[in-house]
């Protein structure tokens, strides 16, 4: 008795259920009496000779007859018809022994004939389903049996042939390193061949987390592939994660890579049919701003099985079963909107309106069992075989990614709609489940670019090393961030939560420890470079360099040694352009503090009109007396310099004011719900520890918001004036936190509002959020940036697009006739703009819109499965905010974000070279930015991002430049350019990239 109590859990899909709601949905019941009922179904089934199918079902043994045309004894039969051109009216009759227990007038009407493309992968989850060395050793030994089961089908029919698409290049590209020649041979032979595919992306990202050359980089194997196997990367695959950025369709041509089957999960919080996605039909063209386009096929997400849409109809059990609903999911599709209805999945909301599917070719997934990770299987290729001997149509093809592509590009392309801008991925959201790790690794994202420069400045080729640490960046992007119940601690499967994520935040720290160590390296071999090797006119030298694209006045940190310079020497620091001396702020690091660490003194300076992608020497100079002690200030909470006047209320715990003086206006909206930087801490009504509760839970109101808090108790613990600018220290008490630590600074100097948030976070399991809220005066965010794009409200998105949060880059623009104002973040890349959500769909609000506030979702834990149940430690948020008028927010955003992502970086030379400054690369256009400088050889490679929301042309030069070539992605085939004195015109496509090879003359 006790057993009919129990459920199965809501996280594991009841494929019994489901099946049966199909077989209900796609039959009508036709004869109900007493205990007896007859459900008559007409399938798009024909066989060879021209018959068409009617499947008739009964709750008890029957005779089935269409008198005149065909019979069937038992409870679930098939009958064949002529096939008609027209619906045709035919006689059911059901019999027992005793003669006709019920009639019915059955209607036949034409169907379609279908070609089915099953596309056999296996969904890669680098994690969740066991630890993720066990299951990339997994993946290896499926591309073993992948091997050997084609070759025992080698002698099938073509539509049968087992095929293998890789999902996520990744697991080839070891198995191509790890096994012996003659199988690495084989393999290639039957990827050239087209029974094996390898699809273009590693591993599937989250593309938000990505920055622009990370998400280029990744796509580099496509020619290796072509170089060493002689084969090409066709198509893509993006599996699970539902969105991808913008930047995904210039990266992807930029690798050669046309076609794209995404596959949406249902799993928690994908709600897009509510935002339009009831519009979005399949397949079709996804157009970046660029022009460059992808023809995409997706997966249905609210009421479909995402890639697991093949097994759900039995393309993984049997024939029979197959044969059962593969036809009755045909026809779901072709006369419905959804092929499921509301209910199936867990998913209990509203069932969309939507247009049938107008195509009669599908793009089918199938697993070789129904799980991730799971391995590749002859039974769909075995059901192909047989179903075709059976049946003319549906048509069965054993296919790779691309077949279906190639069969929809020549038949159905220019009738295909058209879809622009970014794809918002619905579980970006869980990104703030890792703030640490997550802040760690976009740190790394700035500072490899950096670190990337400086090498090839000096000389030396470091893209090697740069591409490995690239690649650590990525793996922590990919989508598995935790087990599948990630509040475990086992040694093996998805309760190895503690393991997995130990491992997967490992990577993004030693991400992050590689480029610092490659900027450093960097650093070093740049200041040797410039150093001509003989004494210098002071007591040392620095070349302040700025590795952003813009001119621009800022800050630099360096540190100068108690062995270079004597600590109780006095200095000063005079530019070499001018002779001016700049002041300079000093923190000693006393040996008896910081015994561990280099003594000397850090220096902290604003240089001023450094050009990008060039230095300015600093020389040291023995000074009149010790540098300036900081000036204790009011307490008052009131800091300023030529631009800004910033007052902070302790009372009340945020920002009171923060006042633009050149523009005399007020930017912080102080009748907001909450205060300018105020700490803002939810925690809901929902339980932990329940694997896959999100996407089963239903918010329509507050109800699930179980309590709101504020930090209070501020206190100022530090209001100093420097040489350097002015500081204020805000120390305040929080739920959720043991400590909150708030710093703000103005430099001398610097049109920038710089915040530094410290927080050491209290774990618990319990569902929480932090957001900081950022209120301004203005309207409504006009422009904020994108992996490889600028979004906006005006700027298209992909119908079904998440709305309800943004997954940004860096920087947010405000724009009105007066003034425009950025807000940029570094670690924290979430922002809701106007109010805060609830984090369950359909995601209302919880507080009036505010048109200019932004709320910066800084972490979360809200996800029940694959991201980290809690977390903990002290975790840092920076931002900044810049004002100004004029410029056009897709500018101000960048420059405002500049003093994060590309901080001055301050180079200890062992002898000053004969140049005061100097600048290595520039562009005419204020649109377009010099991301990085690399090296091919004895080339230097200039990789340019354009924000402009139209084609532009731009001059660049290069000091030395004697032949130039570029291409329109990063790493592409690049074509010649004429070169004119030292410069050349390269024309970028709106939101495009390039990139540009230049042979120099050494200098």
């Amino acid at each position: 008795m006790t057993s009919r109590l129990l459920q199965r859990s809501l996280g594991s899909p009841d494929y019994d259920g489901i099946r049966q709601a199909l077989r209900n949905d796609t039959s009508t019941s036709v004869i109900s009496e007493r205990e007896l009922e007859v459900r008559v179904a007409v399938l798009p089934l024909f066989t060879h000779d021209g018959r068409q199918a009617v499947r008739v079902s009964s709750t008890q043994p029957l005779t089935h007859v269409l008198v005149g045309v065909d019979s069937a004894g038992g409870t679930d039969v098939t009958l064949l018809v002529p096939e008609v051109t027209a619906p045709r009216t035919f006689t059911l009759e059901c019999r027992d022994d005793a003669g006709v227990v019920g009639s019915a007038q059955i209607t036949v009407t034409p169907q379609r004939k279908w070609s089915v493309f099953v596309v056999h992968h296996s969904h890669l989850d680098i994690g969740y389903t066991d630890p993720q060395g066990t299951v990339l050793r997994h993946h290896l030994d499926y591309l073993d049996a992948a091997v050997r089961l084609a070759g025992e089908t080698a002698s099938w029919p073509d539509d049968a042939k087992f095929r293998w698409t890789v999902e996520s290049s990744m697991p080839a590209l070891k198995w191509l390193e790890a096994r012996p020649a003659e199988q690495v041979e084989k393999f290639a032979a039957l990827a050239r061949e087209g029974i094996i595919e390898v699809t273009a992306l590693p591993f599937q990202l989250h593309t938000e987390a990505c920055s622009t050359e990370e998400l280029y980089r990744q796509l580099r194997f496509t020619t290796q592939l072509q170089r060493d196997h002689g084969f090409a990367t066709r198509s893509a695959m993006h599996t699970d994660v539902p969105g991808a950025v913008v930047g995904l369709v210039d990266a992807l041509n930029a690798a050669g890579v046309r076609y794209l089957a995404a596959a949406h999960n249902w799993a928690g919080r994908s709600v897009p049919y509510l935002h339009g996605g009831d519009k979005l039909t399949r397949p079709f063209r996804w157009r970046a701003p660029s022009g460059n386009e992808l023809l995409v096929w997706f997966t249905d997400t609210p009421h479909g099985m995402a890639y697991m849409e093949g097994n759900t109809v039995g393309l993984t059990d049997s024939y029979e079963l197959a044969d059962d609903l593969l036809p009755r999911y045909l026809s779901a599709l072709a006369s419905r909107g959804y092929p499921y209805g509301p209910g199936t999945f867990g998913w209990q909301g509203p069932d969309a309106p939507r247009e049938p599917y107008e195509l009669d070719v599908l793009h089918l997934r199938v697993q070789g069992a129904h799980a991730d990770n799971a391995g590749p299987s002859i039974v769909p290729a075995s059901i192909a075989r047989r179903w075709n001997e059976q049946w003319a149509y549906p048509r069965l093809r054993s296919a790779v990614n691309s077949d279906f592509f190639d069969h929809v590009a020549e038949r159905y392309h220019d009738r295909l709609a058209v879809h622009e801008g970014d794809w918002t991925d619905w579980w970006a959201d869980g990104l703030g489940s890792g703030a640490r790790p997550l802040g760690y690794v976009r740190r790394a994202q700035s500072a490899l670019r950096a670190a990337e420069t400086l090498h090839t400045l000096a000389g030396t080729d470091a893209s090697g090393r740069i591409d490995e640490a690239y690649d650590k960046v990525a793996l922590f992007n990919e989508h598995t961030w935790g087990a599948a119940n990630p509040w475990e601690d086992a040694e093996e499967a998805g309760d190895s939560g503690g393991l997995q994520w130990t491992r997967k935040s490992s990577g993004a720290y030693d991400a992050q420890d590689d480029a610092a160590d490659l900027l450093q390296a960097a650093t070093r071999r740049f200041a040797a470079a410039l150093s001509e090797g003989g004494p210098g006119g002071g007591l040392a030298s620095f070349a302040v360099f700025n590795p952003g694209t813009a001119t621009r006045t800022d800050v630099v940190r360096t540190f100068l040694p108690r062995d270079v310079v004597p600590v109780d020497v006095p200095i000063a620091l005079v530019d070499a352009r001018t002779g001016e001396t700049v002041p300079h702020h000093e923190e000693f690091v006393d040996p008896d503090d910081w015994p561990t660490r280099p003594i000397g003194r850090h220096i902290h300076a604003v240089v001023p009109e450094i050009s990008g992608f060039g230095y300015v020497r600093l020389d040291v100079v023995r000074g009149e007396k010790q540098a300036p002690e900081p000036v204790e200030l009011d307490l008052g909470g009131v800091i300023e310099n030529e631009f800004y006047r910033v007052s902070y209320d302790v009372r009340e715990g945020y920002i009171s004011s923060v006042f633009d003086k050149v523009a005399g206006r007020e930017l912080v909206n102080q009748d907001a719900a909450a205060g300018f930087g105020q700490y803002v801490y939810d925690r809901y009504a929902t339980a932990p520890h329940f694997n896959h509760l999100s996407g089963h839970v239903g918010a329509h109101d507050r109800t699930l918001l179980g309590d709101r808090a504020i930090a209070r108790n501020a206190t100022i613990v530090k209001a100093q004036r420097t040489a350097v600018g002015e500081k204020l220290v805000v120390e305040l008490q929080g739920k959720g936190v043991d400590w909150l630590r708030t710093t703000v600074e103005l430099h001398h100097g610097v049109a920038r509002l710089d915040l530094t948030y410290q927080l050491a976070k209290q774990g618990t399991p319990a569902k929480e959020a932090v957001f900081l809220a950022f209120p301004f005066t203005t309207g409504r965010a006009t422009a904020w940036e994108l992996t490889g794009g600028v979004g906006g409200p005006d700027v298209p998105r992909v119908p079904g697009s998440a709305e309800y949060m943004l997954p940004i880059r860096h920087w947010i623009a405000f724009e009105d006739p007066e003034l425009t104002v950025a807000w940029a973040t570094l670690e924290a890349p979430l922002v809701q703009l106007g109010t805060i959500h609830m984090p369950y769909a359909p995601f209302p609000p919880t507080l009036d819109e505010e048109r200019g506030t932004i709320y910066s979702w800084a972490l979360n834990n809200i996800w029940d499965t694959n991201f980290p149940a809690q977390q903990q430690g002290e975790t840092t948020f920076r931002y900044a905010v810049r004002s100004e008028t004029g410029v056009p927010g897709r500018r101000l955003g960048t420059l405002a974000a500049a003093g994060l992502t590309d901080p001055f970086v301050g180079a200890l030379l062992a002898s000053p070279p004969a140049e005061p400054a100097t600048a290595y690369v520039s562009v005419d256009h204020p649109d377009v930015l010099v991301t990085s400088l690399g090296r091919a050889g004895a080339e230097r490679v200039v990789r340019l991002q354009s924000l402009a929301a139209e084609p532009v042309e731009v001059t660049l030069a290069l000091p030395g430049l004697r032949a130039a070539r570029a291409s329109a992605g990063l790493d592409r085939a690049p074509e010649p350019l004429e070169v004119t004195g030292e410069s050349v015109k390269v024309r970028l496509p709106a939101c495009g990239v390039a990139a540009v090879w230049g042979t120099c003359e050494d200098r």
